[in-house]
């Protein structure tokens, strides 16, 4: 199938199984499991779920086995958006095109949605099969560490701290290294690892990841200053109101396209040892880089 059959077959696929994952809207206490479905559901591209399937597949594996993985980082991924959207992190109206959870549920219900997400996410991952390479163990710590105060927590905190102060190019990268790059390389790591991937492509997947996850972030700081709210899904212009460093604030919109282009180029490149079975991934690179939203 082209890219965006696969693409919709796959988020699709990936939706039915948060469905039967995640608690019924009705269970006991209600209001909490409407509002995990109601950030869960919110019309996401599931770009991190489909990129654990698609590594799986890179790497031999079945998507049924990787699935589990790939819904957890999808979880984990919805949790924290639901937390950078409060009040007190990035305070944000919009996401993904609807009211964010704290303006529809409040903000003491949002921040525990946020924590029951991720909760979940752990449950889910338990449900994942070990192989030969790797236990259960190494699915738990490696999902852990991306979750962790080094990686998405320790990036968000850099992320705070750096609001209206003059970063450097490289005090950027190691925010989005820490947030964006590290759960989208986890994402693919995980598929590879539910596949039984040998040392050399699970090596692979992660530098694709590491290079894929900055440049999605350039291409998204992009979007903020040229799309609007509408196309978006969120409020755009919201970094540059709120004096955030971002690429095309530090290196000026032409040379950002120019390094998301540079850095697609080294995550296609890093798929070499996956000969012929990467192309899925160069294709998902490929329209990621292109993409208007």
């Amino acid at each position: 199938m082209d890219l965006k059959e696969y693409l919709e077959t796959s988020a699709a696929q990936v939706d039915a199984a948060l469905d039967g994952f995640l608690p019924s809207a009705k269970q006991r206490p209600a209001k909490i499991h409407e509002a995990m479905r109601y950030s869960l559901f919110a019309g996401g591209k599931r770009l991190r779920p489909v990129l654990a399937l698609a590594a799986a597949e890179a790497c031999g594996g079945e998507i049924e086995l990787a699935m589990p993985a790939a819904c957890a980082v999808e979880l984990m991924h919805t949790y924290s958006l639901v937390h950078d959207d409060l009040p007190c992190m990035d305070d944000d109206d919009l996401r993904r095109g609807r009211p964010t959870c704290h303006k529809v549920f409040g903000e003491g219900m949002a921040v525990l949605t946020g924590d029951a997400l991720l909760t979940e996410a752990f449950l889910i991952l338990s449900e994942t099969a070990p192989t030969a390479r790797y236990p259960l163990s190494a699915f738990i710590a490696e999902f852990a560490i991306t979750g962790g105060s080094t990686k998405l927590i320790g990036g968000q905190v850099l992320d705070l701290e750096g609001e209206g102060r003059e970063l450097k190019k490289a005090e950027l990268v190691r925010i989005h290294e820490a947030k964006t790059a590290a759960l989208l390389t986890s994402s693919l790591r995980l598929g590879a690892m539910s596949a039984n991937a040998t040392p050399a492509k699970l090596d692979a997947v992660t530098d694709f990841g590491y290079h894929l996850g900055l440049a999605f972030q350039v291409i998204d700081d992009i979007l903020d200053v040229t799309q609007t709210t509408e196309v978006l899904g969120k409020t755009a212009g919201k970094d540059e109101a709120v004096a955030k460093a971002t690429y095309p604030a530090i290196l000026g919109l032409d040379k950002a396209r120019k390094e998301a282009a540079r850095l697609t180029k080294k995550a296609m490149e890093s798929l070499e040892p996956l000969g012929g079975k990467g192309s899925r991934l160069r294709e998902i690179a490929a329209y990621l880089l292109d993409r208007e939203y």
